[in-house]
């Protein structure tokens, strides 16, 4: 029996291509150590242009739990606020400008309007020293990594 190695080779390198590919679009829970030690590296994507990776596993969603020790509010725009999981701080925004973005013009409204109720009434549960769960996009905010929040409800 004759054994081609080429054959075998492509199906584990394909086959761990898959492995690490499945992460991507999957909140992944990170420390804050695990966040702010990511690689950033520019993809050909317009829609993302930014891609993450730790490790080699590409990533794009992630979740933390710990306790909030910063919050900005800037009313009708954003949230800006920080969570502390004893290994780092993360640095977190929620967008409320849900009912004056253009981005979400096109949606049906009733949509937006739930999507903005949920986006305020998370706003108004993050306060100072509160343990929160956050779940979001992974993006860089003023060259800074952090998450771009997802309303979640409880």
């Amino acid at each position: 029996m004759i054994v081609n190695p080429n054959v075998t080779d492509f199906g584990i390198r394909n086959c761990r291509k898959t492995m690490s590919n499945q992460l991507y679009n999957i909140h992944a829970k990170l420390l804050a150590f695990d966040l702010l030690s990511l690689t950033q590296t520019p993809t050909p994507s317009s829609s993302d242009p930014i891609s993450f990776s730790r490790r080699g596993t590409p990533l794009s969603r992630a979740e933390t739990l710990g306790t909030v020790t910063s919050r900005e509010l800037k009313p009708h725009k954003f949230l800006k606020f920080t969570i502390d999981d004893g290994t780092g701080c993360v640095p977190c925004v929620l967008w409320l400008n849900h009912r004056s973005s253009p981005y979400f013009a096109r949606r049906n409204p009733a949509d937006v309007r739930l999507l903005a109720d949920l986006a305020e009434y998370e706003a108004a549960e993050v306060k100072l020293g509160v343990l929160a769960r956050v779940r979001g996009r992974i993006t860089a905010y003023r060259a800074r990594k952090c998450y771009d929040v997802v309303p979640h409800g409880k």
